[in-house]
């Protein structure tokens, strides 16, 4: 990966506290992960960037190097790789993500 992809993911990790690299957008993503991520998200209101991997071969394939994780989507909270979507969604059910965002300062819907 070259330098210039690196800072574009570095980037939008440092500016984004909550930032999904996924295929596709949150109002339209292309892909069941990324689309289940996404909502996930949304479901606890949660504001964050998606990154669409599928505008820029380069971060998609950069970001897998980058986190050391070979699949789409990543989801990063304040600067920290979380995981993807497998991780994601067992978080969530177990109250880990809930834990995490609000451990991070971050606003989310409580149930």
């Amino acid at each position: 990966m070259d330098e210039k992809t690196k800072d574009m993911i570095k980037n939008e990790i440092e500016n984004n506290e909550v930032c999904l690299f996924m295929k596709g957008t949150p109002d339209a993503p292309q892909c069941g992960f990324s689309m289940a991520v996404s909502n996930l998200l949304k479901i606890l209101e949660v504001k964050f960037k998606g990154v669409n991997v599928l505008e820029n071969q380069e971060i998609r394939q950069g970001v897998k190097e980058f986190s050391d994780w070979p699949t789409i989507p990543q989801l990063y909270v304040k600067k920290e790789f979380v995981g993807g979507c497998d991780i994601v969604k067992e978080m969530y059910e177990n109250g880990e993500l809930a834990k995490l965002l609000e451990s991070k300062s971050i606003n989310f819907k409580k149930n």
